[in-house]
């Protein structure tokens, strides 16, 4: 098993990039530099069975938890609050607050403002509100420092590759094609006086699969912090938030089971003030011919990726968490480290099909 930390070569940001990153992460003040028991079971970090710790509560506060089935995933809630009535209306608060970022950034939903910008694709600009104007920007910055590997305009992919078992043959060469040849980030153009936002091409649809659900639980935590709730987590299926500490005053920690004995946990991570988001490139797909196809698609190929299983990324928001954790398995594992050894603030840990595991030169192991 390797998992030497050393340079990386492949991905160079500029000091623009740099700067970029570092204002959109801020500073990290989790203890991203986890130090794992036993270097053998680094591994069992991506069982993506995530389980929230809430041990003892103080006299004064109490522990509210709830799920939920929101955007397609399961949503997971865990406050810290006054009372139990209090905290049950901030979590329906927090709810709202999702599917409100659902109804803007949805690309299933007739009415939304993405669902207006792609109908005008390569027709016309279309004015947005400044919170989708500002997510694109975002998103087409990270476009840029991954090179492509995230990119918000995959949409026409995903109208090849169903994985909702609806999927009857696998697309043919010239239909990829002819997908991939609207798709580009490159043609996203934004206007920042109007607020508009223009898709170059006929055809070019934006979707926000690989950060819509860390970008909700950002807008969940912060909702939730301006209602006073001091503390909590937010587990959107393997997109995780934290603010404050437990009732006791422990740190929030992630419960990581083993992948070959169901609700066992091998072992526990803290995460302070910070995000973590763990994606596996295994669990969602269709078989055709006898192969396997993961859900994951390289916008530059309109081909699922191979060779990652799993990968979690640490940093300061779920937003940038999820979009990188997407980034990376796309790249795949050289240069998806190397990009994350840039990045001020960023962790990460991968698994490839071969059960290697490597990781960015922030986290510690046993040796």
């Amino acid at each position: 098993m390797n998992s030497n930390s050393r340079p990386r070569s492949g991905y160079l940001l500029t000091g623009i990039d740099r700067q970029f990153v570092r204002l959109l992460i801020g500073v990290v003040k989790c203890d991203s530099k986890v130090v794992f028991v036993r270097k053998t079971f680094i591994f069992l970090l991506f069982g993506l069975g995530v389980f929230i710790c809430s041990f003892g509560q103080s006299d004064s506060r109490v522990t509210v938890q709830r799920t939920l089935e929101i955007m397609g995933a399961k949503y997971e809630f865990t406050l810290v609050v006054p009372n139990e009535e209090i905290g049950y209306i901030n979590i329906e608060e927090a709810a709202s607050e999702i599917k409100r970022v659902e109804k803007m950034i949805s690309s299933w939903i007739p009415e939304s403002e993405t669902s207006l910008i792609n109908e005008n694709a390569g027709i016309s600009p279309v004015k947005v509100s400044d919170e989708l104007f500002k997510l694109i920007d975002r998103c087409l910055k990270i476009s840029e420092i991954t090179d492509g590997a995230f990119d918000i305009s995959y949409g026409p992919l995903t109208e090849l590759w169903r994985f909702d078992g609806s999927m009857q043959y696998l697309p043919t060469p010239e239909e990829i094609r002819r997908c991939v040849d609207r798709v580009g980030y490159d043609r996203i153009y934004l206007n920042t006086l109007e607020r508009t936002v223009f898709l170059k091409k006929p055809g070019m649809k934006l979707n926000f699969g690989g950060v819509g659900k860390g970008y909700s639980v950002d807008r969940a935590k912060e909702l939730l912090i301006s209602k006073g709730v001091l503390a909590g987590m937010i587990n959107a299926s393997g997109d995780i938030t934290t603010w404050g500490t437990k009732s006791t005053g422990e740190k929030w920690l992630i419960g990581i089971e083993n992948p070959g004995w169901r609700k066992n946990i091998f072992t526990w991570i803290p995460i302070v003030e910070s995000s973590v988001s763990i994606t596996a490139n295994y669990k969602k797909y269709v078989m055709m011919n006898g192969k396997r196809y993961s859900h994951i698609i390289n916008p530059k190929t309109g081909y699922p990726v191979t060779g990652i299983d799993k990968v979690a990324v640490l940093s300061k928001t779920s937003e940038l968490c999820d979009a990188l954790a997407t980034a990376v398995v796309i790249l795949g594992k050289e240069n998806g480290l190397a990009l994350i050894d840039q990045l001020g603030g960023t962790e990460v840990i991968i698994a490839d099909n071969l059960g290697e595991i490597e990781h960015s030169t922030g986290i510690l192991l046993d040796q």
